[in-house]
Order: C-alpha cells, then sequence, then structure tokens
C-alpha cells in the first residue's frame, strides 16, 4: 500500500520506497520516471523489468551491471544474434538472474526489436498516459488499461514474458506515466516531442 511522501536524507520529500534501500535513492531521484526514447534504453527497461516478475526489484538493479555485461550493454542488434552458446553462457552466469524462460524471452525480443526497428519506439511511446494525477496515500497500482493494451499489441507480435504488470512496471519506470506519489519531489517526466499521441 502507499503511503505518504516521506522525507529523505537531505530533507527531500520522496516516494516511500527510494528510502528502503540506499540502491533505490539515487534510482528513484535520477532515472525512475524519467523519459527513455531510445531503442537500447526501452529494450533494457523490457528485459530487466522482465527478469524482476517474481522477485524483489532490489535483487535486479542490484544484478544491473552484471545483466548489461551478459546481454551485450542490451544493444538488441548483439543480442538478437545470440548463438545456443551465449544461452549456455548465461544459464551459467552467477551474476544474473539464471531462468531458462527469461532468458529465451530477452533473445526472441531483441530479435523482434531488430525486425520492429524505429516503430519499437513508436509503438511503446505511444502508450503514454498524460493527465493523470499522482498517486496518493492508500491508493496503489500495478497495472493499467494501456499496460494491458500494450501488453496484448506486444504480444500479439510475438513478445514474451510482458504482461501487463510487468508491462506497467515498464511505463512507470521510462515515465509512460507519473507514478512519483502525490508530494515527492522528482518532477514530471518532461517529453521531448509533446506531439506523441496518447493511447
Amino acid at each position: 500500500m502507499i503511503t505518504a511522501a516521506q522525507p529523505g536524507p537531505d530533507g527531500l520529500l520522496r516516494c516511500p520506497w527510494a528510502l528502503s534501500a540506499p540502491e533505490y535513492l539515487g534510482y528513484h531521484d535520477d532515472e525512475w520516471g524519467r523519459p527513455v526514447t531510445s531503442v537500447q534504453g526501452i529494450y533494457e527497461r523490457m528485459t530487466l523489468e522482465a527478469f524482476q516478475s517474481g522477485l524483489s526489484w532490489i535483487t535486479i538493479l542490484r544484478k544491473r551491471e552484471n545483466f548489461r555485461r551478459a546481454f551485450a550493454e542490451f544493444q538488441p542488434e548483439r543480442v538478437s544474434t545470440f548463438t545456443e552458446d551465449d544461452f549456455a553462457r548465461l544459464l551459467t552466469d552467477p551474476g544474473i538472474v539464471r531462468n531458462r524462460a527469461k532468458i529465451t524471452a530477452a533473445i526472441e525480443n531483441a530479435r523482434l526489436v531488430v525486425d520492429l526497428g524505429p516503430k519499437f519506439v513508436e509503438l511503446v511511446l505511444g502508450y503514454r498516459v498524460v493527465g493523470r494525477a499522482r498517486p496518493g496515500p492508500g491508493e496503489g497500482r500495478s497495472t493499467s488499461p494501456e499496460a494491458v493494451a500494450m501488453a496484448r499489441q506486444l504480444k500479439s507480435l510475438g513478445f514474451r514474458f510482458f504482461g501487463p504488470t510487468t508491462a506497467y512496471a515498464m511505463m512507470q519506470a521510462i515515465g509512460l506515466v507519473d507514478d512519483h506519489v502525490a508530494g515527492c519531489f522528482a518532477p514530471p517526466p518532461v517529453w521531448p516531442d509533446d506531439n506523441l499521441t496518447p493511447k
């Protein structure tokens, strides 16, 4: 359950989750909810959110650099060419989450991202939510109609391990929805192209 914004070590009010572990503070202040518009950046967030499924986000955040190393800095062009040897390497890499289905999804999704090219970014960013108030105390959000629609569309294209909850977590992470709690100091996302058509 979401509680009210809480003061951090510098006195600024933040989302309470940002104060629950040291790694969260920088992630909250500098990244979470900020617009991401590159193919590589969106593919990375999509992949990490899929790996997070069923786990705590702090687990993924602490392994993030390992994931970047293991998955070629999340360059979809490189991941899309991974071989059976790469797959075997990933399954034995203690620095990441060694889940066969999630690793398979990461590689297969990279191939779809490459096939879509710039349309991948257009598709994802088309689900930006505009004008929704930040959540207040007692208001929890784990999905939305936009996330359900995005997950359905991506699934129809062949994407794996990307349901509505994972889609919504990615939307929060890349600023498609502003889910910093009411009162949090973090600014709302500022998009370079406000001509995007929200869905």
